[in-house]
């Protein structure tokens, strides 16, 4: 199956990492998995796959605010209705649960059937759920 990891980060940082990590475990299962920054991409469309994981980190340590190129990059990405997702906000400060629902609410409004989310702590942490992640039809 084709698995798109999307996270949104400007530098690289610990989200590169987590979103790697959990790359790396979804590839174990056997999917061709593609990583991708949509802070630094902007032109990718994400009709292609069948899965998609998207990740975010909180902005600041009090922030519950999404990047707005979040939002942009999902618009702009194809077909997202009807795929088949995974939310995942890298531990970050307070606030990280308020991002996660915002980043839910976000893709469900896109029409992106949410299949499970996560506060991911670490790298090891994502490769383990990158493991585990139910992906099939």
């Amino acid at each position: 199956m084709r698995v798109a990891v999307v996270f949104f980060e400007k530098n690289k940082g610990k989200l590169t990492e987590v979103s790697e990590a959990l790359a790396h475990g979804i590839a174990e299962q056997g999917h061709d998995v593609k990583v991708i920054n949509g802070a630094m991409e902007s032109n990718v469309k994400l009709t292609m796959f069948e899965y998609i994981a998207i990740g975010t980190t909180p902005s600041s340590l009090f922030s519950k605010k999404l990047d707005e190129s979040l939002g942009n990059f999902i618009k702009n990405a194809g077909t997202v209705s009807g795929k088949r997702s995974y939310a995942f906000v890298q531990k970050k400060g307070f606030r990280s649960f308020p991002v996660l629902q915002g980043l839910m609410g976000l893709l469900e409004g896109e029409g992106v059937i949410l299949k499970t989310s996560d506060i991911i702590n670490s790298k090891e942490e994502a490769s383990y759920i990158g493991k585990k992640l139910h992906i099939t039809k």
